[in-house]
């Protein structure tokens, strides 16, 4: 057997950024480094100047990002000792779409002293949501057109992402649109401060730009109906190849070799999303297969061998997460933020001060009095619209409902209701895709929350009548990117020709699942009529009273 060998991921996510350094042979994680983001979250004004930012702005520093590969990197070299040749690929991925204007020279403008007083040189984060305008008119635009690529997004193009953003600087800041030699992503630019040339890859590309393998950026015609001076966005501010996953995008230079205590000549993979690197993490890399990415949110993915139009997607990329299969994506805009809401403001004193007695959180208190119900007990449903609904309605007017309270409703009631609700807008997703004709026939969680709350991993398997497997790493996404990394390097360096073999030897999923339990399934069957129900009465229009209370509740507020 040949001398091991090691590739390192790097997961840049909103508020910090890690390195894991993994064996090749088997996936296993060596050492973790975490560093928070200097900066952090930029939403309330700029560094340095103190320049004010506007409502729904987040901004970050790319110096933030370069720091994360100059301390987290050596910082996990140091801590197993390995040789800086044994690393012989480094794969990243991001939060997206993350956008970063760019000068001739690839540099940020906000590190231009010309212009980094003006908010629009900086990068815009994913969640900066003022380019909302922006995105309605794209969206109005693209259905009074009849825009083939609409359908592909289910029917709405995000104000998060590249197009929306893009415009949003040539309307307020025309002359900083005009010094951006380009608009690209952050994942993308990371990875050219490592190799030295831009290159884009299909997963943001897909997702957030609007890009098709076979059509390409939407027409000419469209971008110039949008606004004139959008017409050549496509061939010169986003111009650039676009590579699938697993790509190599370059070699370390010896520059930054030197300050990330690696071998110059390193095969770096091309950027990829954080929540898609998570599906080769998981040993996912065929169809029939959905992943949920589960935390506050959830991000839902799976894989087809043709594009199907399917209700509330947010998106189908061919090559977008595996290369050779459609990667198809869906989401539940609140989840673990639900569970988290009703702890902070809708438990009982006489709850948080047993959980205090016990010497256990009150979220742990609560999963095991509420494990101690059957399915049905409470007479409790709710509609998991905290946070409004991404798929598959993609509505963000909607509001929450609790129905079936009673004098006698206890909170461990509630709690389980607010479970079984996420688990019910998960099958929804579900069955949207298998009725469309992409199968689904097992589901994989990985996040925080698969490794905290077993019942409602449980109730997820009872509710999608499906067995649950769950990712065995804590860094599911990072992993998935040290998997790409050394698919850059290729199996003649010690590495793999393809993220399909990669996964065969590196992916790890626990050996316990949660199963299906027949008489929970017929009663969470009875229930999800209900819910299905409610969902399409208050979802699709024959009662639109969230919207009503909403519209009421802003004009009370400017009274």
């Amino acid at each position: 057997m040949g001398k091991r060998k090691y590739a390192i991921g790097v997961d840049f996510g909103t508020e910090s950024g890690r390195a894991v350094l993994v064996d090749l042979s088997d996936g296993a994680e060596l050492a973790e480094q975490v560093l928070p983001y200097r900066h952090g979250v930029i939403d309330e004004a700029l560094p340095v100047s103190g320049i004010k930012l506007e409502h729904d702005w987040a901004l970050q520093h790319p110096a933030d990002y370069i720091e994360v590969l100059e301390t987290c990197v050596p910082a996990v070299m140091k801590e197993t000792g390995i040789a800086a040749g044994d690393v012989i690929g480094l794969g990243i991925d991001f939060t997206a779409c993350t956008l970063v204007p760019v000068d001739a020279a690839g540099l940020p403008l906000c590190f231009d002293e010309r212009y980094r007083d003006n908010p629009h040189s900086w990068i815009k984060l994913w969640k900066h949501h003022a380019a909302q305008d922006e995105a309605n008119l794209i969206n109005e635009m693209a259905a009074s057109r009849g825009e083939r690529f609409l359908a592909r997004y289910g029917g709405k193009i995000s104000s998060e992402w590249m197009t929306a953003k893009a415009w949003q600087i040539l309307n307020e800041a025309p002359e900083m649109y005009e010094a951006a030699d380009r608009f690209v992503e952050a994942t993308d630019w990371v990875v050219s401060q490592m190799t030295g040339r831009i290159v884009r890859n299909s997963c943001t590309a897909g997702y957030k730009s609007i890009w098709h393998k076979q059509d390409g950026y939407p027409s000419r015609d469209f971008y110039a109906a949008l606004d004139p001076r959008l017409a050549d966005l496509p061939e010169t501010k986003l111009r650039g190849d676009v590579v699938p996953l697993g790509s190599k995008a370059g070699e370390l230079t010896a520059d930054m070799a030197a300050r990330m205590g690696l071998a110059a000549g390193t095969a770096i993979a091309v950027g990829n999303v954080d929540a898609h690197a998570a599906v080769p993490g998981v040993g996912v890399v065929e169809p029939g297969k959905l992943v949920m990415a589960m935390g506050t949110s959830i991000c839902h993915m799976l894989l087809g061998t043709q594009e199907q139009e399917v209700e509330g997607m947010c998106g189908v990329v061919e090559d977008g997460i595996i290369p050779g299969y459609y990667g198809y994506e869906a989401g539940q805009s609140a989840v673990g933020d639900i569970f988290a809401w009703y702890v902070e403001h809708g438990v009982p004193a006489y709850a948080t001060a047993a959980a205090d007695r016990e010497g256990i959180s009150i979220h742990e208190l609560l999963e095991r009095e509420a494990a101690k119900l059957s399915p049905g007990e409470s007479g409790l449903l709710a509609l998991d619209w905290w946070n409004g609904n991404r798929s598959v309605l993609v509505d963000t007017d909607l509001t929450g409902l609790l129905l079936g309270c009673t004098l006698l409703t206890k909170p461990e009631e509630i709690y389980r209701a607010l479970l079984e609700a996420t688990a019910f807008g998960t099958r929804k997703i579900v069955d949207a895709f298998h009725h469309s004709g992409v199968e689904v026939n097992e589901l994989y969680a990985c996040g925080g929350l698969p490794q905290k709350n077993r019942l409602l991993m449980q109730i997820y398997a009872d509710v999608t009548n499906r067995e649950i497997k769950i990712a065995a790493s804590k860094q599911t996404p990072a992993l998935g990117a040290a998997m790409f990394g050394a698919v850059a390097a290729g199996a003649a360096a010690g590495g793999y020709d393809s993220i399909v073999d990669a996964a065969a030897k590196m992916a790890r999923v626990r050996e316990e699942t949660f199963k299906p339990i027949p008489a929970n399934v017929a009663v969470y069957d009875k229930l999800y009529q209900e819910y299905t129900a409610l969902h399409d009465y208050f979802g699709r229009g024959a009662n639109d009273v969230m919207k009503r209370l909403k519209a009421i509740k802003e004009e009370a507020a400017q009274a």
